[in-house]
């Protein structure tokens, strides 16, 4: 690893005004040994508190501090995907404000990076104590990492992974390359990376503020991630539907032959009221999986950007427009086209 290597720390804020004073104080007593090789940048997804107003105090105090200021919220994975796009550092490091992922952690990253001599692309963090979290959030989340990986035949998370990992330069331009809008960070993490290792660290409890995360948001993410990795989905209810015609032909021919040996019986009304809602249920909720699908090609193909930049201040602002399109070196402005790649 070269001598003046810069690692980019990258964190997504969403009203998050009473964090980033206490975020800024473990980092740099954390990173000390590393200070003059880090770059902070700041993605405020569209924060309707003084989220900003305490970012910009800790930029006019250090020069390593910029803020990526969204025009609204367009939600966290898009905050990730702005702060890779805009980053500079031969390293990258995504991380929560809310000190649940431990800056020192960091040190291991790169000390792991090192020992591997180039072996690895990517370290991540993996949370060996999760007791912080309620039985429930455990239950789900391990439920999850197992659902993913059985449905995702090509992509595989590690179990109790979050975000938090060390990428270098190789895996920070794939990801730049994607055009993808519906983003599941973890999954495009673990598919941009040729070969990846471990460092476990115990999850602390949140540091100051209250997650933003309920069980519908965490729901809709899990299904994000589902949806973007596997069509096994679709391809489970055509076994379905095989299996359920099956079941319909063979109860056809009792239904004859009782006829043929027994005479015509009277159909019972509840049992055909069964058959029919039974059916009914069954198509609705294949007509559902289906249509996420159709939803996310409908996201797609409109083409709109994956999030839109009101500002860049900091130390970004000197190789950045206030848009996030990076500045010709020659002093000429950037091509509409270029402008809207940095959106993607």
């Amino acid at each position: 690893m070269k001598k003046d290597y810069l690692v980019s720390i990258i964190v997504p804020v969403f009203n998050e005004e009473v964090s980033i004073a206490p975020f800024m104080k473990e980092l740099d007593r954390a990173l000390e040994p590393i200070h003059d090789h880090l770059e902070i940048i700041f993605v405020n997804d569209g924060s309707r508190d003084n989220t900003v107003a305490e970012v910009n105090k800790v930029i006019a105090a250090d020069r390593r501090v910029s803020l990526v200021n969204f025009s609204r919220n367009f939600g966290k994975e898009p905050a990730l995907s702005a702060g890779l796009r805009v980053a500079d550092g031969d390293f990258a490091v995504p991380m929560d404000v809310d000190l649940q992922d431990p800056p020192e952690v960091v040190l291991e990253f790169l000390k792991k990076y090192e020992e591997g001599d180039g072996k690895y692309d990517t370290v991540y963090g993996l949370r060996a104590d999760r007791s912080e979290d309620t039985m429930m959030k455990r239950f789900s989340a391990e439920w999850f990492y197992h659902v993913f990986n059985f449905m995702s035949s090509k992509t595989k998370i590690p179990v109790n992974v979050g975000d938090f990992r060390l990428i270098d330069r190789r895996v920070i331009d794939t990801i730049n390359k994607l055009s993808e809008k519906q983003r599941f960070m973890k999954g495009l993490f673990a598919w941009a990376s040729h070969s990846s290792c471990a460092v476990s660290y115990k999850r602390p409890e949140r540091a100051a503020g209250s997650s933003k995360f309920n069980f519908w948001k965490l729901w809709n993410f899990a299904l994000d991630g589902i949806f973007s990795f596997s069509s096994i989905p679709v391809r489970i209810w055509s076994y379905i539907g095989l299996f359920i015609s099956s079941l319909a032909f063979l109860y056809m021919i009792i239904m004859i032959a009782k006829t043929l040996y027994f005479g015509i019986d009277v159909p019972g009304y509840p049992s055909i009221m069964c058959v029919v809602l039974f059916l009914g249920g069954v198509q609705l909720i294949s007509i559902g999986v289906v249509g996420e699908y159709v939803g996310r090609i409908y996201y797609e193909v409109k083409g709109r950007p994956l999030y839109v930049i009101d500002g860049v201040s900091g130390r970004l602002s000197a190789t950045h427009e206030s848009d996030g399109s990076r500045k010709n070196p020659a002093g000429k402005e950037n091509t509409d086209s270029e402008r809207s790649a940095e959106g993607k």
